[in-house]
Formats: structure tokens, C-alpha cells, sequence
């Protein structure tokens, strides 16, 4: 089986982060005061990758930050160490599936950000 998670985040003063799975309608959102969009992003994609650790499925990561998952993907340079931090315990835990893709969306396709309501 393939799953499909639409992960999104959102920083600033009503900041937090989630995850969406297309297939089986199962949903996480966290509130996390004073963290940037961009790490909001991280967040929502290590808390997905945490969720299905060890997952035999294929498993396709969406998200609308073009960034986070450029850098996943090393296809840019991380220059902020905090991103730095979140990419590295990311990439950990990304050794541990056998069939991962972390791909980019726009954001009107982003399921997750309706269900988030960002």
C-alpha cells in the first residue's frame, strides 16, 4: 500500500504543525508557540517520518515548502543551524524506511493545510 501524508506548519504567534494521511483520514496537529514557518515545516515532516518509522509501505511526504524539501533532499544548502538540527534528526530517521519520497506540492494541493486550517 501507498501512503500519502500531507504534512504543514505554520510559525508566529499561532504557530504549530501536523500531518494529514490521505488513505486512512488519520490526522496529527501540535500547537508549538514561537517557532518559524520553516521549522514548523521540519516539525510536521519529522513528526510524520517518527509516526511511520519502520513502515514496510511505500510512503510519499508532501509538503507546499519548497525549501524543506529541497533540503531533505539535498538539493540545498541548509545555512541556518537550527534547520540544520531538525534536517539532521530528519535524515536519521529517514534511514529507517525502505520506500520514502518527500515531494513538493503547491499549496492549494495541500490537504493538510485545509485540514490545519492554515
Amino acid at each position: 500500500m501507498t501512503l500519502s501524508i500531507f504534512v504543514d506548519g505554520s510559525g508566529g504567534s499561532n504557530s504549530g504543525f501536523g500531518y494529514f494521511v490521505k488513505e486512512t483520514g488519520e490526522s496529527f496537529y501540535e500547537k508549538k508557540s514561537d517557532i518559524t514557518n520553516n521549522q514548523a515545516e521540519y516539525m510536521a515532516i519529522i513528526s510524520a517520518l517518527k509516526k511511520f518509522s519502520g513502515s514496510t509501505d511505500e510512503i510519499v511526504i508532501y509538503s507546499d515548502s519548497k525549501n524543506t524539501v529541497s533540503q531533505l533532499n539535498h538539493e540545498y544548502a541548509i545555512n541556518n543551524e537550527q534547520l540544520r538540527t531538525l534536517a539532521r534528526e530528519a535524515w536519521e530517521i529517514i534511514t529507517k524506511f525502505s520506500n520514502l519520497k518527500i515531494k513538493w506540492i503547491p499549496r492549494n494541493e495541500n490537504l493538510a493545510g485545509k485540514m490545519l486550517g492554515s
